[in-house]
């Protein structure tokens, strides 16, 4: 999940929290307390979720990268040219 789709709907969440403790007679520090707790409790659920996904992603090791990496440049290269670090202005 994106971080703007993560605040729009945890705005939309807020703003129901806070509409219905506000329609339920709430006063404004309860309504307060409710939208903070509301708060970091889907910021947690927020921070759960990108954990474990980060934590079910395969690693990648680097050599794999690399070696990937070379072999798209080296297919790109024509045949006869030399690979180097300088380059040529002309």
């Amino acid at each position: 999940m994106s971080l703007p789709k993560f605040v729009t709907g945890m705005m939309f969440a807020l703003a129901i929290v806070i509409g219905w403790s506000y329609f339920d007679g709430a006063s404004a520090g309860t309504i307060l307390l409710r939208a903070i707790v509301c708060a970091l409790i889907i910021q947690a659920g927020y921070f759960l979720l990108v954990f474990a996904m980060i934590g079910r992603a395969t690693p990648t090791t680097a050599d794999k990268i690399r070696e990937a990496d070379r072999g798209a440049i080296l297919n790109k290269v024509a045949d006869g040219e030399k690979l180097s670090a300088r380059r040529s202005l002309h």
